[in-house]
């Protein structure tokens, strides 16, 4: 009964597009929503994880990662970022909107859980922000989709060894060679010695040029991680 009331005060909306939708479900996205996302499948790159179309659906390391082999060893991202994806993590990391988290973890679970088990991973670490950052905004994106999926997972959640010890300007509005350079020198490890001889996730909201997890994972490795694998719930392509 209690249920009922609170469905007539408060009726259920999708998360993206704002409309009534009778049966929200965990995902609360209406159906024209979920079917607008999309989700990274094969073919992809076996590396960084970008899809493309290849001869018979074949996965196999792409022209970029083979000229230049990035700093992790394998990255996966669960949707392309464009139409609802965007719309989820704009709103949930602009807006304020944290509930949104919820959703955006269980679509990166749903696509990601294999790989982020079949990686062997001993820890995640969620990308991390400079303190002034973080007073900023109030909260970690990385951080609130990381508890949970810690929980899936079973992978211990290390929010206070990889830290950003340079304020960095907003990546949004830099070219590729400019976000490179925008985070050399911006990370750091608390306790090296805590990563040592571990296979690691890096995890993070989008992937998009690449170069903070590429810095983030330098770190890593040169702290003596033997993997470092990057997740996120989206990717632009």
């Amino acid at each position: 009964m209690l249920r009922v009331l609170l469905g007539l005060l408060f009726p259920p909306l999708c998360h993206a597009c704002r409309k009534f939708i009778p049966n929200a479900g965990e995902l609360h996205l209406c159906l024209r929503c979920r079917e607008e996302l999309h989700p990274i499948t094969s073919p992809l790159c076996t590396v960084c994880g970008i899809p493309f179309a290849t001869p018979g659906g074949i996965d196999h390391p792409c022209g970029a990662c083979l000229t230049t082999p990035p700093r992790y060893s394998a990255a996966r991202a669960a949707l392309c970022f464009d139409g609802p994806a965007r719309e989820l993590i704009h709103r949930f990391k602009y807006d304020r909107k944290v509930h949104l988290a919820h959703p955006l973890t269980l679509l990166a679970n749903e696509t990601l859980s294999s790989f982020a088990l079949s990686s062997g991973a001993e820890l995640l670490f969620p990308v991390p922000l400079h303190r002034q950052r973080l007073r900023e905004r109030g909260f970690n994106q990385a951080i609130l989709l990381g508890r949970p999926l810690s929980k899936m997972w079973r992978i211990p959640l290390v929010v206070n060894n990889l830290r950003r010890i340079r304020r960095t300007e907003p990546q949004v509005t830099l070219s590729a060679a400019e976000r490179q350079a925008n985070v050399r020198g911006a990370f750091s490890l608390a306790d090296p010695a805590a990563v040592r001889g571990k296979k690691v996730i890096l995890l993070d909201d989008v992937y998009t040029t690449g170069s903070t997890v590429a810095e983030c994972s330098r770190v890593l490795r040169k702290g003596g991680a033997e993997e470092v694998y990057i997740i996120t719930v989206a990717r632009a392509v």
